[in-house]
């Protein structure tokens, strides 16, 4: 079966002051152990703000290392999911679930794409 990545992306600059609600917490447990009790979800995770990251950059034959945060960037990915699923309609409606969970008056994003297999 194909693995897929989805990442999930967020405006760093704009997020809710007020956080996750209460209720956040528990929906987001249920659909994570529904998804592993199906055999989909193989890793995921959110991660650090930009503020504690470095970019590793190869240019003109140089290395060089930017540490965050990265101003000039408006998205950001924010967590990312490392499934198995059947096809990518499969990933899809799971991105969708994932997405829904979140508070109305927020804006996030997910980039759904398949792994090569080599």
């Amino acid at each position: 079966m194909p693995r897929f990545l989805t990442m999930i992306r967020i405006d760093e600059r704009n997020l809710p002051a007020e956080g996750f609600p209460p209720e956040f917490e528990e929906r987001m447990g249920a659909l994570l152990e529904e998804i592993t009790k199906a055999g989909v979800m193989l890793d995921t995770a959110g991660l650090l703000p930009t503020s504690e990251a470095t970019r590793v950059t190869w240019s003109d034959g140089r290395i060089s290392c930017t540490d965050g945060p990265f101003t000039e960037t408006k998205e950001v990915i924010g967590g990312y999911s490392l499934s198995q699923c059947k096809d990518k309609a499969e990933a899809i409606e799971w991105t969708r679930r994932f997405l829904e969970i979140h508070p109305a008056h927020w804006t996030l994003s997910a980039e759904v794409r398949e792994i090569a297999e080599m």
